[in-house]
């Protein structure tokens, strides 16, 4: 890790291995103080014949695997899509997908599936069960089926529910001496592969005290014939239910929709019963964009909460197709807090980070899971062949986590700030040299390309007189269009444009938040690791609203940097300016926005006569 160039990049982290799909790796730490991690896999894709269940165990945070051990053999039916418990007993139970029947083809939609047959079998079956007495090392060899209440959705499936389609990926999880396994029901197959989709929760009163399986109790939650949906007008993708316990005892869960937004709704009844689901929205009251992933929830140790997602989406209900699932690189998130609300406890989300990310935009990051030892953090996430555990930097989590308070201007790798000492706000500057972006590497035989993942940051106060299009606010520029730029665009936006002399990048924040005669604070985030530029708008990060499908946008990993003459110009609408040699955190960014708001001395910002 402390070789690796940027810890937020995949390739940094260190490989489970399994074969060549891989999915769902998921932990539990053992009695014995092992990692136990579970994961589906296969020699061939996603839902090929082969596919099967196995764990690992780690003496060592993730670095280095036991052998594999299969729960289910790769010659005999699907096994799929398992999730650990393990209980205070020390028993470790798995959950998992198993087509015992060895169906080979089910009914579906004509299109997408030639002849209305689905030949994918990996999502039906039974739902099941086997245990571990010995922290993972070896595996009861009967699975146990758990017995699932049918309800709507099932009975409108093509088999009237006499086969089920379903799977998971949520955790299971223990509340008030009860266990509880998440499950989705799926209602059938065409475009987009799941037609519709529901969560329910299997809850078994007796699992923490009954040893012998065969007489485990089970019942299907919520009350009634439906399960956990979308909200009032949303499409009928509701899936991947991911579940956490408030303080109060309250449950709450997250989930996938093709809506363009994520869903939540909370229980305060165990989850018998659910409040009316909504979209997920930051604590500043926007809405929360996701694709169709996976977006995961967790509960600390400390009590707060962490919760992944992809920062970005489109409304699919239209077109409910494959785009829905793709761009899950980077992955993002928030920090949460509980707060009180009109029926109980609530969680207030964060401005979001970007946690890991590939250098290829295609590759699609997804089903995580966090693991806390002794403070520290890890994430183990997948790509579908290749699945890594990482360590995350704890100051990354305390910065969201700090958001709701911090308000503190971040002063490591700053190399300029203006005002000075004699608070006159120039129109021109000496401007120290930002980092090189890109470099000659000597170690490589042919001297090519060694990437620096640098970055930098603008950081300002400015109050435009009017939107017009055009005004330069900075610019260190050469004649030939060398170095960067900020300007006004034509949709009322602050843009950035980056020139090396060889490529030009631009990229602008969201419509709509700029307004003339108004005081707003501005953070241009130029990082260098994922190669994103971010836009910071008073406080909250963009992310393209309803105006475009994201807030941030990429820049050529050919790009070598922004240095263009030795002085910056700035326009007299900018009241205040600090220039960072490197990415600021969003969290930095709104801790400086928080400064800026509460600082009594703020003259420079007063009237326009000033500026």
């Amino acid at each position: 890790m402390s070789e690796c160039p940027d810890p937020r990049l995949l390739a940094c982290g260190w490989e489970i291995p399994t074969e060549n799909y891989s999915d769902q790796p998921y932990v539990v730490r053992t009695d014995d103080g092992a990692w136990l991690c579970v994961v589906t896999t296969g020699p061939g894709a996603e839902g090929d014949p082969g596919q099967h269940v196995v764990t690992r165990r780690s003496l060592d945070q993730g670095r280095t695997w036991s052998d594999a051990v299969a729960l289910e053999p790769a010659e005999g039916p699907e096994a799929s899509y398992a999730v650990l418990l393990k209980i205070p007993s020390g028993r470790v139970y798995c959950f998992y997908n198993h087509n015992s029947d060895n169906l080979r083809e089910v009914l579906a939609d004509d299109p997408p599936f030639p002849g209305g047959r689905c030949y994918r079998v990996d999502c039906l079956g039974y739902f099941v069960f086997k245990y571990s007495d010995d922290h993972g090392r070896t595996w009861w060899p009967q699975r146990y089926p758990i017995p699932v209440r049918e309800m709507d959705i099932d009975r409108r499936n093509p088999y009237a529910g006499k086969v089920r389609f379903f799977w998971n990926v949520g955790k299971p999880f223990l509340h008030a001496g009860a266990a509880y396994v998440p499950l989705i029901k799926v209602g059938g197959f065409g475009e987009g592969f799941y037609t519709r989709s529901e969560g329910v929760l299997l809850r078994s009163d007796n699992l923490l005290t009954e040893s012998d399986p065969e007489k485990l109790r089970w019942e299907t939650l919520p009350e009634g014939d439906f399960g956990l949906r979308t909200p009032p007008g949303g499409g009928p993708i509701a899936e991947e239910q991911s579940y956490v316990v408030l303080s109060d005892g309250s449950f709450y869960a997250v989930y996938r929709t093709i809506d363009g937004h994520p869903a939540c709704a909370y229980s305060r009844d165990g989850g018998r019963t659910w409040e009316e689901p909504q979209y997920v929205r930051f604590a500043d009251g926007r809405l929360m964009k996701h694709p169709r992933a996976a977006n995961f929830v967790w509960r600390c140790v400390n009590g707060k909460y962490l919760y992944w997602f992809h920062n970005h989406g489109r409304d699919c209900r239209s077109a409910p197709g494959w785009l829905a699932y793709e761009d899950r690189n980077p992955g993002w998130l928030c920090g949460g807090v509980e707060a009180d609300g009109p029926t109980g406890k609530v969680i207030r989300w964060s401005q979001p980070e970007i946690v890991l990310y590939d250098d290829d935009p295609f590759v699609r990051i997804s089903y995580p899971d966090l693991i806390e030892e002794n403070g520290r953090y890890f994430l183990t996430e997948t790509q579908k062949n290749l699945a890594r555990v990482h360590e995350i930097d704890p100051t990354l989590l305390e910065g969201l986590w700090g958001q709701f308070e911090r308000a503190a201007v971040a002063r490591e790798g700053l190399l300029l700030e203006l005002p000075g000492a004699d608070g006159v706000m120039p129109s021109e500057a000496p401007l120290p040299e930002l980092p090189a972006f890109l470099a000659r590497d000597h170690s490589r035989l042919d001297y090519g390309t060694k990437d620096l993942r640098a970055g930098f940051s603008l950081e300002l106060w400015l109050r435009l007189e009017s939107l017009e299009a055009g005004q330069v606010l900075l610019d260190n520029r050469t004649a030939a269009g060398q170095g960067f730029c900020l300007h006004t665009t034509a949709r009322g936006t602050a843009e950035i444009v980056l020139n090396d002399g060889r490529t030009e990048n631009r990229w602008d924040c969201d419509p709509g938040l700029l307004q003339p005669g108004r005081l707003h604070h501005l953070a241009v985030i130029v990082d260098g690791g994922p190669k994103l530029i971010c836009f910071v708008v008073d406080g909250r990060l963009c992310d393209g609203g309803e105006f475009r499908q994201f807030g941030w946008g990429r820049f050529s990993p050919h790009l070598r940097g922004a240095n263009g003459e030795g002085n910056l110009r700035i326009a007299p609408s900018v009241a205040s300016l600090r220039v960072y040699g490197r990415a600021l955190r969003i969290s930095e960014a709104v801790g400086n926005w928080r400064a800026g708001e509460t600082d009594a001395s703020a003259s420079s910002r007063e009237p326009l006569s000033l500026l």
